[in-house]
C-alpha cells in the first residue's frame, strides 16, 4: 500500500499533463501513487497518459467513457480507486512542490487531523512570478478545532491545497457535487461542516499555473454561465450547512462570497458592456438579497456600495464604482458629506457610506480628485484629449495652478469649471518615454501639490505614436505611454558590454589600490558621506555646516547613492560607487561618514577618516551584531579591517564608549564632545517647518513613531508593529502620528490612514521631527538616546521584547529597567498611556533624568565647533569663533 495517493484530473490537456504527473513523481514522498482520471479526453491524452504509466509503474490511468463536463465525477474516480491511506488532488495543468505531500502527511499523521491544509500559490507563467493566495490564513501553523474556532478559514475553498484522510472521506460518504461548476466550493463547506478537527501549515504545498492561454473554469469569468454556476455553488454551500445543523455558520460562508466570488466579476467591470453588466447584475441580485444587511454593512466600503447598486440597479454607476477595487482606488465622480460621514455618489444612503476610507479628511497632497478621459485623438505625433476633472471631496482651494504630468516633465494646463461641478481641460502633449500620465494641481498658498492618474474607456483601442504606444492597462483602466522596445545597435551591445566587464567590483577595487599608490592627497579636499550617500543628514552634515559657517578653505564632495533631491542646491556630489568615487576617495585628505566607506577599500597613507557613527543605545553593535557575531573569519577580519581604518571616532557618552569601543575593536582617538548633529537638538534649532511640509493641523498634537529594523526581516515593513488602525480610530482627533522608518525599511501607510499618519521615512531632518514632535514612540531604535535631549515623553512599543533581546538582535541594557517613560505591548495599553502622558511622562521623571545622564551628559550644543577645531586643525578649519 502507497502512503499517499494523488488524483490528476484532466481533459484534453495532453501538453500539459506530463509536467504535473511529473511534480508528482519527482516528490520527496517516493512511495505513491498517481491516478491519472481523464474525463474522456478527445486529444492525444490516452496515449501520453500510457506512456507515463508504461514509464512508470506508480502510475496508473482511469478513463470516463463521458465527459461529466465538470472536475467533480474525475475527482470521485479518483476516491474511488486509491489504494493510499491519505489523497491529494492536482489539476493537469498545476505542480506540487516537492516536498509537497511528505511535509503534509507528516502533519497529518503527527495531529491526527481529518485533512491539513497549506499555502496555495499563483505561478504567473508570463514572469515566474509565485504570489501566495490569503497568506494570512496560512500565516501560522496549527490545529483548527472545526470551522468554528476560525470561520475566516472558508476563504480556504479549494479541493487541491489538502491532503485528506481516505477512510473519513469514504465514512462520511464525502463526494464532489458532478452536475455544477465550483463543486470545490461545495465540498469544502460540507467537509468543514463534518470535519472535527484540522491542521494548517504556512508552506507552499500547490502551484496554481496562471497562463495567459489558460481557459479553465476558474479563469472564464467573461461567461455569463460561469456567473450562474458560482451562484448555484454558494446557495448548495449555504444548503449544505444547514443540513448538517450549522446555520450559524452560514453567515461566515456568504462572507466569503462579498470578499472573493463577487470580486473576481466586479474587478473587471469597468470594461463591459452595460448589457453584460445588467445581466450579471439580475443573476447576483437574488443571492444578495438574501444574504442579511449587517453582514453586508461589514464588507470592505467599496465592495458594499457595489453591492448596494447592484441590489438598487444603477449599472453605470455599479460599473463606475467598480474602477475604485483595485489599483489606486479611483476616487469617485461625486460624494456627499452629511453629519460627519462620507457618501459614494450623490445620494445618503447606508449602504453607500464610504467614511471608512477616509478620502474626505486626507492633506491636500494625498487628496483625491478624478480625471476621466472622455476624448481621444492623435495628431501625427501629438495627442489631443479632453479631459473632465472631479472634485468630489472639495479638496481644491480657491486658488491653484494645474498641469499634466509626464515622467519628470510638466505641461501647464488651464482647466475650466464644467458647468456640471468639476473642470474641463483640452490637453495636448507629445508623449516619449514610458510614463503614466497625471494630473496635478498646486496650491498657491503652500506649494502642496496632488496629482491623479487619468482614466479612460477601458475599450480604447492602442495608439501607435512614433516611439510609443498610448493604451490603456489594468482593470482601473488607467491611461499610459509605453516606449516601443527598439532594437540596440550594434555599437551599443558592444559599448553596454565593455561597460559590464569594465564596472565589475573587483575590477574597480584593483584600480582603486593602483590609484592610491600613484595620485598625491589633497589636504583641502574631503570626502563625505551620511547613511551610505542616501541624504545629508547626521552628523557629517553638522560638521559640514560648521566648515562652511566658518569659511573653511576644505573642499567638500558629497557622496550620493541614489535620490540627489535629499541634498542641498550647491553641494558638490559623487555618485557611490562610479570611476570618479574611487578617484575622489583617492585623492582626498579627509574622509568625513556615518556608517563605513566601502569595507574593503583600504584607506590612502595621508587621508585622515573622521567616522562620526549614527547613534548608541541597548541594540547590540560591531563584532556582537547578527550579521558578525557568527564564528566566521571573513566578514569578522574585514570589518576590523574597516575599523582600524578611522583616525578619530566620535562618541556621544561614557556609555558609548565602554560599548562600541571594545565591540569594534578600536583602538584611535576618541572625542568626547557630544554628538555634531545633536547640537540643533540642544539649541533647539529646527531647519524647516514640519507641520507646513506634512500638513499637520495647528491644533493637533504630533506623535513620532521611530521603530527600528529587525535584522531577519530588512526591507519588509515588519517593524512598524503597532495596530495603526486603532490607533488611528482612538486618537486622530487630537493627534498625528508622524512616521519614521528606519531608512532600511520599507512601508507605505494605507491610503485611509493617511488623514493620521504622515509618512516621514525621507524627511531630510530627523532633528526637525523631534524639535516639533510633543512625544516619541519608539521600540529599541538609538533615537531615543537624542530626543532624551529635548526632555519630552517617550514611550516605548516592545510586544517583542524577549525575542528581540534572546534570538534576534540582541541588547546591552534592560530597556524596561532604564526605559525613561511607560513600555507597553499591545496598542490598547498604548492609547491609554497617550490619554494620560503628562501625568505619565511625570511619574517617571526621576528615570528620565538618569536615562540623559547615561546618555546625553556630554551634549552641550558645541559638538561640531569642537571636533572641526581638533580634527581639521586651525589652517583648514579657519576658525572664527
Amino acid at each position: 500500500m502507497p502512503d499517499c495517493t494523488v488524483v490528476v484530473i484532466t481533459y484534453n490537456d495532453a501538453a500539459r499533463l506530463p509536467r504535473a504527473v511529473r511534480s508528482v513523481l519527482g516528490q520527496s514522498l517516493r512511495d505513491l501513487e498517481v491516478i491519472i482520471a481523464d474525463d474522456a479526453s478527445t486529444d492525444d491524452t490516452p496515449q501520453v497518459a500510457a506512456r507515463l504509466a508504461e514509464h512508470d509503474a506508480r502510475v496508473r490511468y482511469l478513463r470516463r467513457e463521458v465527459n461529466s463536463g465538470g472536475c467533480g465525477a474525475p475527482r470521485n474516480d479518483g476516491i474511488d480507486a486509491a489504494a493510499a491511506p491519505y489523497v491529494m488532488f492536482l489539476d493537469s495543468d498545476d505542480e506540487l512542490p516537492r516536498h509537497a505531500c511528505k511535509s503534509l502527511l507528516t502533519e497529518i499523521e503527527r495531529t491526527g487531523a481529518d485533512f491539513v491544509s497549506g499555502q496555495i500559490s499563483r505561478l504567473f507563467e508570463s514572469n515566474g512570478r509565485l504570489v501566495p493566495y490569503y497568506p494570512s490564513l496560512f500565516a501560522r501553523r496549527r490545529v483548527v478545532e472545526g470551522i468554528r474556532a476560525e470561520p475566516g478559514l472558508f476563504l480556504d475553498c479549494f479541493s487541491t491545497n489538502k491532503l485528506y484522510d481516505v477512510g473519513r472521506l469514504r465514512e462520511r460518504s464525502l463526494r464532489f457535487p458532478e452536475d455544477i461548476h465550483y463543486e470545490d466550493h461545495v465540498f469544502a463547506a460540507e467537509l468543514y461542516a463534518v470535519s472535527r478537527r484540522f491542521a494548517v501549515v504556512p508552506w507552499v504545498v500547490y502551484h496554481w499555473h496562471r497562463a495567459p492561454t489558460n481557459a479553465s473554469i476558474s479563469l472564464s469569468i467573461d461567461d455569463m454561465e460561469n456567473v450562474r454556476q458560482r451562484v448555484i455553488a454558494a446557495r448548495l454551500s449555504d444548503d449544505i450547512l444547514r443540513a448538517h445543523g450549522a446555520e450559524d455558520l452560514v453567515p461566515h460562508r456568504q462572507r466569503r462570497f462579498l470578499r472573493q466570488d463577487l470580486r473576481v466579476y466586479l474587478n473587471p467591470l469597468p470594461a463591459r458592456d452595460l448589457v453584460w453588466v445588467k445581466e450579471f447584475a439580475s443573476i447576483v441580485r437574488p443571492y444578495l438579497e438574501e444574504i442579511p444587511a449587517e453582514l453586508m454593512d461589514e464588507a470592505e466600503p467599496l465592495e458594499r456600495v457595489c453591492c448596494r447598486l447592484i441590489l438598487d440597479d444603477r449599472i453605470e454607476d455599479l460599473r463606475i464604482a467598480a474602477g475604485s477595487l483595485t489599483g489606486p482606488r479611483a476616487a469617485p465622480r461625486a460624494a456627499v458629506q452629511l453629519n460627519g460621514r462620507t457618501y459614494w455618489g450623490t445620494s445618503v444612503s447606508p449602504g453607500l457610506d464610504i467614511t471608512g476610507l477616509r478620502l474626505a479628511e486626507l492633506p491636500f497632497s494625498a487628496s483625491r480628485l478624478r480625471h476621466e478621459a472622455v476624448e481621444i485623438a492623435c495628431d501625427g505625433d501629438r495627442v489631443r484629449m479632453t479631459v473632465r476633472s472631479y472634485d468630489p471631496f472639495g479638496s481644491l482651494p480657491l486658488d491653484w495652478t494645474a498641469f499634466l504630468q509626464l515622467g519628470r516633465e510638466k505641461i501647464p494646463i488651464e482647466p475650466e469649471p464644467s458647468g456640471e461641478g468639476g473642470y474641463v481641460t483640452e490637453v495636448v502633449f507629445t508623449p516619449s518615454g514610458t510614463c503614466d500620465p497625471r494630473i496635478g494641481f498646486t496650491r498657491a498658498s503652500d506649494g502642496h501639490t496632488t496629482t491623479d492618474r487619468i482614466i479612460a474607456d477601458p475599450r480604447t483601442p492602442p495608439i501607435e505614436l512614433p516611439g510609443c504606444r498610448l493604451l490603456v492597462e489594468g482593470y482601473a483602466a488607467y491611461l499610459c505611454v509605453r516606449s516601443d522596445p527598439t532594437p540596440r545597435s550594434v555599437w551599443r551591445r558592444v559599448k553596454q558590454a565593455l561597460l559590464k566587464r569594465l564596472n565589475t567590483p573587483r575590477l574597480k577595487l584593483r584600480a582603486y589600490k593602483m590609484l592610491i599608490k600613484v595620485l598625491p592627497r589633497r589636504r583641502d579636499l574631503a570626502l563625505f558621506e551620511s547613511d551610505v550617500g542616501k541624504s545629508c543628514s547626521g552628523s557629517p552634515r553638522a560638521v559640514y555646516e560648521e566648515l562652511r559657517r566658518r569659511g573653511s578653505p576644505v573642499e567638500v564632495v558629497w557622496s550620493v547613492a541614489k535620490n540627489r533631491g535629499h541634498f542641498p542646491r550647491g553641494v558638490r556630489l559623487v555618485r557611490r560607487g562610479s570611476w570618479r568615487y574611487l578617484w575622489t576617495m583617492a585623492r582626498a585628505g579627509i574622509w568625513v561618514d556615518s556608517h563605513g566607506f566601502p569595507l574593503d577599500y583600504p584607506k590612502p597613507r595621508g587621508t585622515r577618516y573622521l567616522q562620526t557613527w549614527h547613534g548608541q543605545g541597548i541594540k547590540s553593535i560591531g563584532l556582537d551584531a547578527p550579521d558578525l557575531r557568527a564564528d566566521f573569519d571573513k566578514p569578522r577580519a574585514q570589518w576590523r579591517a574597516a575599523v582600524a581604518r578611522w583616525d578619530a571616532l566620535v562618541s556621544p557618552s561614557a556609555e558609548f564608549s565602554r560599548i562600541f569601543v571594545p565591540t569594534n575593536g578600536y583602538t584611535g582617538k576618541v572625542y568626547r564632545y557630544g554628538t555634531p548633529r545633536c547640537d540643533a537638538l540642544v539649541r533647539g534649532e529646527a531647519v524647516g517647518d514640519v507641520r507646513r511640509r506634512l500638513e499637520i493641523p495647528h491644533r493637533r498634537q504630533i506623535l513620532l513613531y521611530a521603530p527600528t529594523y529587525r535584522d531577519w526581516a530588512k526591507g519588509s515593513g515588519k517593524s512598524v508593529r503597532v495596530d495603526l488602525e486603532m490607533l488611528a480610530e482612538e486618537l486622530a482627533d487630537d493627534w498625528v502620528l508622524v512616521l519614521r522608518t528606519h531608512p532600511v525599511e520599507r512601508y507605505n501607510p494605507p491610503e485611509h490612514l493617511k488623514h493620521f499618519v504622515r509618512s516621514a521615512g525621507s524627511y531630510p531632518e530627523i532633528n526637525d521631527l523631534m524639535l516639533a514632535s510633543d512625544a516619541l514612540l519608539t521600540d529599541y531604535s538609538s533615537v531615543m538616546c537624542d530626543y532624551a535631549i529635548t526632555g519630552k515623553p517617550m514611550v516605548f512599543f516592545i510586544d517583542d521584547w524577549d525575542d528581540y533581546r534572546l534570538s534576534e538582535r540582541g541588547v546591552y541594557h534592560d530597556l524596561p529597567a532604564i526605559a525613561p517613560g511607560p513600555c507597553v505591548t499591545t496598542t490598547e495599553e498604548l492609547v491609554k498611556v497617550i490619554r494620560r502622558l503628562p501625568d505619565v511622562h511625570a511619574s517617571f521623571a526621576g528615570r528620565y533624568a538618569a536615562f540623559r545622564d547615561l546618555w546625553c551628559a556630554d551634549e552641550r550644543g558645541d559638538a561640531a565647533a569642537r571636533i572641526v577645531d581638533d580634527f581639521f586643525g586651525p589652517d583648514l578649519a579657519r576658525a572664527t569663533r
